[in-house]
């Protein structure tokens, strides 16, 4: 195939980029390296820095180009709080420019990724893509609106169109920003740094945690999978982890004890929040491989930000 994946200098869609060219793909990359590296992809990928709201650029790179892989967004819920604006800007003004220059550019097939923060709040668990959204950040809303604009104008304009609802995903390479870090790469900083590990709320909350591996090959099946248009799927492990669970297993994986800080004062977000998978191992044969404790270890020995720390602690191969 011949893809373009705008974003793909980012965590997910260097990983997807990366392995699709393994694979003897021919892989166009766009992205404005606000969050993304572009030495983290192979050199055998085409890459372009821009907006994903540049038609005029988007025409160009579009060209004969079979599947597009959409994950080019901003991706922070606590951001999106203080910036809804530039949400609203990138994830969906950005989606709808991107729908128009695939419709003039004849392309026929669009992968969003979508999130699980989608649903917000639930009653029941795990949940199924059936539930109706209950989006409680800016964040949430414009991943919302992306997949209505996605689905409703592929419709309309004959674009195959199928939106992963992706959930915690995590793996080597995660961003780690200053403020606003995902919460496995920033649970592991602390535990290998000897600091402490802040955790809002008491520690009940539950989420889904799925390995960037996993979230990968849903990626890929979903390009080519039948029966997949105008779908939403959800892409997890299917498993619920507690946060204070998260932090048991770092101290197993690290084997040493992890300082514990509860800021009680702070909400966690919502209580409980696990993907039933069912309608993804239909569709795309999906079925997640990794476990969260084998993925704190792949995550550990593969990011060069953690490998000689683990390696001092647990005995474990450093990262080259």
């Amino acid at each position: 195939m011949r893809v373009l994946i705008t974003g793909g200098g980012g965590f997910l869609g260097a990983a997807l980029a990366n392995r699709l060219a393994g694979n003897g793909h021919e892989v166009r990359v766009l992205d404005d390296l606000s969050n993304g590296n572009r030495e983290a992809l192979s050199p055998t990928i085409h890459f372009t820095r821009g907006d994903v709201s540049d038609i005029p650029q988007l025409w160009s790179l579009l060209q004969e180009v079979d599947c597009v892989y959409h994950l080019a967004a901003r991706v922070s819920v606590a951001q999106s709080i203080l910036y809804p604006r530039d949400y609203n800007t990138v994830n969906v003004g950005g989606t709808v420019s991107l729908m128009e220059a695939m419709r003039d550019a004849g392309v026929r097939r669009v992968v969003l990724a979508s999130s699980g923060a989608i649903y917000g709040q639930q009653a029941y668990q795990p949940v199924a893509e059936t539930a109706m959204p209950q989006p409680d950040s800016p964040y949430a809303v414009s991943k919302r609106a992306a997949e209505l604009y996605v689905h409703t104008i592929g419709a309309l304009w004959g674009i195959e169109t199928v939106a992963l609802r992706i959930f915690n995903a995590y793996g080597p390479g995660q961003s780690l920003p200053a403020s606003h870090a995902p919460v496995v790469p920033r649970f592991l900083q602390a535990a290998l740094s000897g600091g402490s590990v802040v955790i809002f709320g008491g520690g009940k909350q539950s989420r889904d945690f799925i390995y960037v591996s996993d979230v990968v090959e849903a990626l890929i099946s979903a390009a080519t999978a039948g029966n997949v248009n105008r779908q939403v799927l959800n892409i997890g492990s299917g498993q619920e982890t507690t946060v204070n669970e998260l932090v048991e297993l770092i101290e197993r994986t690290l084997g040493r004890p992890v300082n514990r800080v509860f800021n009680r004062e702070k909400e966690g977000g919502v209580r409980r929040l696990v993907a039933n998978v069912a309608q993804a191992q239909k569709l795309l044969g999906f079925q997640p491989q990794v476990t969260l404790s084998e993925g704190l270890r792949l995550t550990l020995a593969g990011d060069h930000r953690f490998s000689s720390a683990a390696h001092r602690l647990t005995g474990a191969p450093a990262r080259k």
